[in-house]
């Protein structure tokens, strides 16, 4: 692999290769601020993104928006600002400099601190139009947009492809949807207001995840008894577990916001929050490489 270039990334049954900069427009730091001044457009035709943050999702959306995508550095890991500077963003340094240059801001982050990055895109002064893009519960999609003048809810699903799902006003969505024309990721516009994207992500989020906790739970109780391969043979792959360890530290928080969206329509809450508990058991393999054998270790040996 390149010094600064990141794999294919694997999206269900597709592949989706991230553009890289050109290397002889690399800086030597990948976490140097932009030496020109954000004032100035690459293009002034061409809309401008910023993006918090480029993580694993957050990269792949960036990358294939037909615009100038920013980022900030400020505060940001080693692997996050190689992620960036591989996809080509430009370095606005902080959230209040790339508030001030972005026609749009999407957010892409954790679900606990959603809100908390929406206040601050608001309290920048922010009056462009801010896609609120988190797997996070209907009710704070609504308090986020609340808070700004403009707001489109949006729900990234991976299962085969690249799916962004919009919801909001009509005109907002059609302006987020056209970014991505005839790139790798489907906008597709909803029905609905505010809400209605970020309802699709709960009820795809945990029916999708939850399978992954169940299948844990299977194999943790086969392998006490050593019928591993005859659950197995029953249809019930392990495989898919290995992927699910490196993850679980964004799972653990996203199911306990589908937990909230059950609690808030009179729905039995149990089965996603018994599902955080067992991701939240993982918590440590955060971006580690791992196996099913010390997957299952992790659940069943607890301090």
């Amino acid at each position: 692999m390149p010094e600064y270039g990141i794999p294919a990334m694997q999206i269900g049954t597709a592949s989706i290769v991230l553009p890289s900069a050109p290397l002889g427009k690399r800086a030597k730091n990948p976490r140097a601020s932009n030496s020109r001044s954000l004032q100035v457009r690459e293009n002034p035709d061409v809309t401008r993104i910023g993006l918090l943050f480029p993580g694993e999702m957050g990269t792949l959306v960036g990358a294939a928006a037909n615009a100038e995508v920013l980022w900030a550095s400020e505060g940001r890991s080693e692997a996050t600002a190689l992620r960036a500077e591989a996809a080509g963003f430009r370095d606005a340094s902080s959230v209040v400099e790339l508030v001030a240059a972005s026609d749009i801001v999407f957010s892409v982050c954790p679900p606990a601190i959603a809100e908390d990055v929406g206040v601050q895109v608001a309290s920048a002064g922010f009056d462009g139009l801010y896609v609120e893009a988190n797997a996070i519960t209907p009710g704070r999609a609504e308090r986020i947009a609340a808070s700004l003048p403009r707001c489109v809810d949006g729900s990234v699903i991976a299962r085969s492809g690249l799916n962004l799902y919009l919801s909001g006003d009509q005109t907002d969505v059609a302006q987020v949807a056209e970014i991505f024309r005839g790139s790798e990721v489907n906008a597709i516009p909803l029905e609905g207001g505010i809400g209605a994207a970020s309802a699709l992500k709960m009820a795809f989020g945990g029916w999708n995840k939850i399978g992954m906790a169940l299948t844990a739970q299977a194999y943790a109780i086969a392998r006490a008894y050593g019928v591993e391969e005859a659950l197995a043979g029953e249809g019930v792959a392990a495989d898919r577990l290995v992927g699910v360890g490196p993850r679980a530290w964004r799972w653990a928080p996203e199911m306990e916001e589908v937990a909230d969206a059950c609690t808030s329509l009179g729905l039995p809450d149990g089965i996603p929050r018994g599902a955080a508990e067992l991701f939240s058991r993982w918590e440590h393999r955060r971006d580690q490489p791992t196996d099913v054998e010390r997957l299952l270790d992790d659940l069943t040996h607890q301090d």
